[in-house]
């Protein structure tokens, strides 16, 4: 789905670092080698092989995380630079989905894996930024140092992003930028959003328990169907009077399985699904007032609880001053007519754990090719993007780093 920009960049003259038509071939090539192998997280040992090999080809030297996938690079740095560094967030696993996409030569070869959240063009616009940056820094251009992270498994809950930052991808850093994929935008275009640009997700898994019987006899027993139907419909209601509106708390159930036979109360009954939330203070005070409100509602059936709250992401909660950067590094390289507002979303993504260390922000690149009515969504295997949407996300990461070092 590559195309030439119809979009003419301002303001290259005075900004260097515009990406050569060489690199931008060789970085579609690179995407499409990602997109057809695809890696689920904490399994990306091809793709941290891939990155690492080409960064090594260009004078830099990486070091691949604790975990064994995933990787740091900083561009830049000499020893004993005291400065505190600009981060350029990429992240590189893929998703348990299969494929569907027909006529593109870099449909996946690994069955029941895609790269279905555009992963693959995060990873790819940052790579080029720092091959961008690193001939700037050569010829003496670049202003300040950058660090370059690959993150493994965002796509795993609570995501790669603890790990990551347990192995001293934040050391140095000072601030964090990082892109996600959004399929409503039309390529050429980012969306920005100061404060929160998407929720928390959680997951929640529960547990009843009684000592089942006779359907002919519910009153003898604990009648755990009932108390999971009854779990799964009034503890959203029951969350939602005890919760400001505002907070958007919501509990979405996946799976409720109970009992085998028609003429038998089962004594074991399960529910799993996820738990959002729009504001980060809810966020905070959720799993103990999901706790009590599954423990009223099983309760008043006489059914036993286990339930098992796995903390996942907060919200990604975006800092103004770091929106501003984005807003002037794209103004710089397409103008402000390629920036527009954007919603908060739903969706749960594990940038945010580096927002609780550093301040930061994350932009919406647009991946729509101009015109197209498909309407492809993330997450199915039917997703793909306009391959001109990595060289925005080169022009925006490069332009950033070299406003961020001349303002500081």
């Amino acid at each position: 789905m590559s195309r030439d920009s119809d979009v003419r960049p301002s303001g290259d003259e005075a900004l260097p670092g515009t990406l050569p038509e060489a690199l931008r071939a060789e970085l579609i090539a690179f995407r499409r080698d990602l997109h057809m192998h695809p890696e689920l997280g904490n399994q990306e040992f091809r793709t941290t092989a891939a990155i690492k090999a080409r960064l090594e080809k260009a004078g830099l030297e990486p070091r691949v995380l604790d975990t064994g996938t995933g990787l740091l690079c900083d561009v830049g740095r000499r020893e004993g630079d005291p400065r505190p560094m600009l981060a350029l967030r990429a992240d590189i696993d893929a998703l348990p989905i299969p494929d569907t996409k027909a006529g593109v030569p870099y449909r996946s070869t690994v069955p029941d894996r895609a790269h279905a959240c555009g992963h693959d063009i995060h990873t790819t616009s940052v790579l080029g930024a720092g091959l961008v940056l690193a001939e700037l820094d050569r010829q003496g251009l670049l202003p300040r140092p950058v660090r370059l992270i690959f993150q493994p498994a965002e796509e795993v809950l609570p995501g790669g992003a603890p790990d990551t930052i347990a192995s001293g991808a934040l050391e140095g850093v000072g601030r964090i930028i990082g892109v996600h994929c959004d399929p409503k935008v039309d390529v050429g275009r980012i969306g920005l959003r100061v404060g929160a640009i998407t929720s928390a997700c959680d997951r929640l898994e529960v547990s009843l328990d009684g000592p089942g019987g006779h359907t002919a006899r519910p009153h003898l027993t604990t009648d755990l169907v009932t108390a999971a139907a009854r779990v799964a419909t009034e503890v959203p209601a029951l969350l939602a009077r005890r919760v400001d509106a505002r907070a958007g708390l919501a509990v979405t159930w996946g799976r409720l399985e109970a009992g085998h036979a028609c003429n038998v109360i089962p004594q074991h009954a399960e529910l799993s699904g996820t738990v959002r939330c729009l504001d980060l203070a809810a966020w905070r005070e959720a799993p103990d007032l999901v706790h009590a409100a599954i423990d009223e509602v099983a309760g008043m059936h006489r059914a036993k609880t286990v339930i098992n709250y796995v903390r996942g992401v907060p919200p990604v909660v975006n800092d103004a001053a770091m929106i501003d950067l984005l807003a002037g590094a794209m103004t710089a390289r397409r103008g402000s007519q390629a920036i527009e507002d954007t919603e908060q979303s739903l969706g749960g993504e594990d940038f945010s754990w580096y927002l609780e260390h550093v301040p930061g922000a994350m932009a919406r690149l647009g991946v729509r090719t101009p015109g197209d009515t498909a309407r492809l969504d993330l997450h199915r295997g039917d997703f793909d993007a306009d391959e001109e949407a990595i060289k925005v996300g080169v022009e925006l990461f490069t332009a950033s780093a070299l406003l961020d070092g001349c303002s500081a």
